[in-house]
């Protein structure tokens, strides 16, 4: 894929970013949907075991996060853009206007992802008290490019890409 000029576009204003995340989080549901079904039919619907204590499989876990993973690693490796960002015109890039690395992607999702690591907690916590956290974390995430002169949120910045308008 050739490169585009880092000149040549503007960074992406983060109430962009926003929606597109919002139109991704559609494509997230039903990516995991799909997987719980699939999950579902594989194990005769004994996946998930309910009663005093609900019980949901580390390796159901964790597939569902390597499908989601995928998913956004495997669109900014090809063309820049998952779903979501079509709409809105915006890519992902390195900094110098190209394709990220696979380490680059990867690093993005995993900086991106690892407040949810918070839902750990919710035992001890309760689930509205680390769901408070976590939307407080992330929204810290992405205040970054609030005052970032390139725009870029937390996990841009330790990734070494951006986002950027293709208008």
């Amino acid at each position: 894929m050739p490169m585009i000029p880092a000149a040549a576009t503007l960074p992406c204003p983060l109430w962009r970013r926003l929606l597109a995340l919002v139109y991704d989080l559609l494509i997230v549901v039903a990516l995991v949907m799909v997987v719980g079904l699939l999950c579902q039919l594989a194990t005769g619907g004994r996946l998930i075991s309910t009663g005093a204590k609900t019980v949901i499989p580390i390796w159901y876990q964790a597939l569902q996060a390597l499908v989601v993973a995928a998913y956004f690693i495997s669109a900014w490796r090809h063309g820049g853009q998952t779903l979501g960002m079509r709409p809105w015109r915006i890519r992902v890039t390195r900094t110098d206007g190209g394709t990220p690395s696979l380490r680059q992607a990867l690093i993005r999702v995993l900086v991106a992802a690892a407040p949810l690591l918070l839902l750990a907690l919710a035992p001890a916590l309760g689930l509205q008290t680390v769901l408070w956290t976590l939307l407080a974390v992330w929204a810290g995430e992405f205040a970054t490019a609030l005052f970032d002169p390139r725009r870029r949120a937390l996990h841009d910045m330790v990734a070494a890409t951006e986002i950027r308008l293709l208008d």
